[in-house]
Parts: structure tokens; C-alpha cells; sequence
């Protein structure tokens, strides 16, 4: 009897141990499933998937500030390294977010990287994911600040070159009519008032032919235009310019390219060129036009024997009303529009354009314009024809009818 009580009481004793191990086990598994949330916490659903189609940076934030999930936005503006954000402005940011709970939304600048100056415009907008995380969104907005700098500077300059042809135009008004009794006055004064409204003229017709190429939905036909034939037109219109200053303007254009564009823009461009190496060529020099095919592309090139351009000038001479020569230019009524109308529209039509220059000695400016496809028409008709004489009975098809009466007469 004694036995039977104490394998029982040995039972018991097991089945209370085993069951309080359980329970030591099981809150055990509790508290170390809490701390493997507060280690790796859990992103809410559905912010992988948006960060994933984010154009602007994203950036999800746990309580001590790594980064635990970034847009590639994020990634290429250089926002985040090493699981951190890398500029103190957008940290602050958080910080505030979450002393206050309340969203925040800021313009900063930041700088692009830390081996260069390049600033980067951030639209920036802060707030909490939940109750642990910051969601940081930031927009850039370089680009829009850099057009509206351009806008307004390119209103500053149009203001400034506008202003000296009206106010001579005023002037030689005022002139006329009190020479009105001269006529020897009077014609001297209607030439001058003439050349100042040429003047003034074709600095608002280049102006909108620029604004006409920078605008966004400034489309160009896909028309086969000759790359020759675009040559010949643009020298054509300065013979007589060339002519009158004894320039000598020898041409090397036989290739037959064709590249797709607007005939008329791509005559301004070459024309600009041309009338540039006359403009800063010396009386009795001598410019060159050539042609040539260089793989898939064919290269325009227009060099002159001038006074050339220093090196600190080759970066700007396709700005906006630039100039190297200030008094040159001015003499020969140039706006400085030229070149930059040479860019824009060589741009437009997939193409490069580039300087070379030695000062005293000439420059060199080089059009570079991808070829266009080869059409398949012949080869089509070719099929069309072998079809047609295969469905005739006794017919030999075309290509090979051809080749025979070739080796026929061979």
C-alpha cells in the first residue's frame, strides 16, 4: 500500500514538473517573440510596394533612425548610405516629427554628394507610419528651380540686347525730324534706322525660333531630309556675305546621306555655323564645309581660319546671347542666339555638337547626326514578285530570272 501511494505521489510530482516547464517554456517563446519585434520590427503593409513605384525617394524609419526601407529614388539621389540618412537637414526634420507627431513639409537644399558643390532642391514631407515609424517623402526639384533661373535670366538678357536697338531707333527718329530740311541728313538717317530695324528684327525672329526649340512638345517630322542638299542651301546663303568680305568657302559634301528631321531647322543650323566662320574670319580667308559618314552617323563639319576662341570660352559659346568677341559681334549685328539655336536643334534631332578652337589660328565646329534606317521597300517588291511569278505556272521567280539573264550576258 505504501508503494502504491508513492508511485502515485512520484506521478503527480512528474505531471506538476512537466507542466510548469511548459509554462516556463511557453512565456519564455512570449517575451522572445516581443524582442525579436522591437530588434526587427515590422513594416506595415503595403509600404514595400508603394516605395517600390515611387518616382520621388522614400524612406521608412524605425525609433533610432535606421533606415529600414528606401525607394531607389532614395538610392540615386544619394539620400541614404549605409542603412542612414546622409544629410543632418532631412534628420531634423524627423526629429521634429516625432517631438510633435505633427507632419511636417520643407524646401531644403542639400549638396548631391560629398566630392562636389552640385547642389540638389528638395520638396521634403515628414509624418508618422504607425505608432514606431517616420515616413520621410522627398521630391527633387533641381531641375524646376534651374528652368526658372534660366527663364528669368533669359528674360534679364532679351531686356538688355532689346534696349540698345530701340533706343537707337528712338533716336534716329528724333534725328529725322529735325533734319527734315536736309535731305543729304535724311538718308543717312533712314539707312541707319533701317539697319536698326533689320537688327531689331532678326533678334526677335531668332528669339522665337529658340523658344519654338526648347519647348517640350517642339516635335519634328520624321521626313527623310538629304544631309548634301542641307549643306548646299545653308552656303548658298552666304555667298554674297562671304563674297562681299572675300571669303573663300570651299565644300566637300558627295555622300548621299539621309538623316530624319525638318529641313528648314536643320538649314538654320548649318547656316549659323557658315555665317559664324565668315562673321570671325579674316578679309581674304578661307572656310570650310565637309561631309563624311563615320559608321551610323554622318558628321557636318565647318571650320574656319578666324581669330578662334580661348578655352575658357568653349564651354559658354552655346549659352544665350554669349559672345566671344563683344565688339565683333555688335559690328556684325549678331545676337548671340546663333549657336544656341545650332544646339538645341541639333538635340532635337538625336545629334551632337562640338568646339574645337585654337585662338589665332581657327575653330572648328562639328554636327554629329545619327544616319537613317535604310527603307526594305526594293526587297518587299522583290517578294511581291517572287510570289506572283511562283503562282504562274512554268514562272521562275524574279531574283533568280534576273540573276540568270545576268550570267547570260556575262
Amino acid at each position: 500500500m505504501d508503494s502504491t501511494w508513492a508511485v502515485l505521489t512520484a506521478l503527480a510530482f512528474g505531471v506538476f514538473l512537466g507542466a510548469a516547464f511548459m509554462v516556463v517554456l511557453h512565456v519564455a517563446e512570449r517575451r522572445g517573440s516581443s524582442a525579436a519585434r522591437v530588434v526587427a520590427p515590422t513594416i506595415p503593409d503595403g509600404v514595400d510596394q508603394v516605395l517600390e513605384v515611387l518616382e520621388s525617394a522614400g524612406v521608412v524609419l524605425d525609433p533610432s533612425n535606421n533606415v529600414l526601407r528606401a525607394s531607389p529614388g532614395a538610392l540615386s539621389m544619394g539620400l541614404v548610405r549605409q542603412q542612414a540618412l546622409v544629410h543632418p537637414e532631412l534628420l531634423e526634420l524627423v526629429a521634429s516629427v516625432r517631438r510633435t507627431g505633427d507632419p511636417v513639409a520643407d524646401e531644403l537644399t542639400v549638396a548631391r554628394s560629398p566630392h562636389g558643390d552640385s547642389p540638389l532642391r528638395l520638396r521634403v514631407r515628414v509624418a508618422r507610419l504607425g505608432t514606431r515609424f517616420v515616413l520621410l517623402l522627398a521630391e527633387d526639384r533641381t531641375e524646376s528651380h534651374r528652368l526658372d533661373e534660366v527663364r528669368r535670366d533669359f528674360v534679364a538678357n532679351i531686356s538688355h540686347e532689346l534696349k540698345t536697338p530701340i533706343a537707337s531707333v528712338s533716336l534716329l527718329a528724333e534725328a529725322l525730324d529735325q533734319a527734315a530740311d536736309e535731305p543729304d541728313q535724311v538718308r543717312r538717317f533712314a539707312g541707319r534706322l533701317s539697319v536698326e530695324a533689320s537688327r531689331l528684327a532678326h533678334i526677335t525672329s531668332e528669339v522665337i525660333e529658340l523658344s519654338r526649340l526648347q519647348a517640350r512638345d517642339a516635335l519634328r517630322p520624321d521626313v527623310l531630309v538629304d544631309v548634301d542638299e542641307i549643306v548646299a542651301a545653308a552656303v548658298d546663303q552666304n555667298r554674297v556675305v562671304a563674297g562681299g568680305k572675300r571669303v573663300d568657302i570651299a565644300v566637300k559634301a558627295g555622300t548621299g546621306a539621309q538623316v530624319y528631321g525638318d529641313r528648314a531647322l536643320m538649314v538654320v543650323a548649318v547656316h549659323n555655323l557658315v555665317a559664324n566662320a565668315i562673321a570671325y574670319s579674316n578679309e581674304g580667308g578661307r572656310v570650310g564645309v565637309g561631309v563624311r559618314v563615320e559608321g551610323d552617323e554622318v558628321e557636318i563639319a565647318v571650320t574656319d581660319q578666324g581669330i578662334g576662341i580661348e578655352s575658357d570660352d568653349l564651354d559658354r559659346v552655346f549659352e544665350r546671347f554669349y559672345r566671344v568677341d563683344q565688339a565683333r559681334s555688335r559690328n556684325t549685328g549678331g545676337s548671340g542666339l546663333g549657336l544656341s539655336i545650332v544646339k538645341h536643334t541639333v538635340q532635337n534631332h538625336g545629334g551632337d555638337v562640338r568646339v574645337w578652337s585654337q585662338p589665332g589660328r581657327g575653330s572648328t565646329f562639328m554636327i554629329k547626326l545619327p544616319l537613317a534606317e535604310t527603307p526594305i521597300v526594293a526587297d518587299l517588291a522583290a517578294d511581291d514578285a517572287d510570289g506572283a511569278a511562283a503562282a504562274r505556272p512554268g514562272a521562275r521567280p524574279a531574283a533568280k530570272l534576273a540573276a540568270s539573264q545576268q550570267g547570260d550576258r556575262t
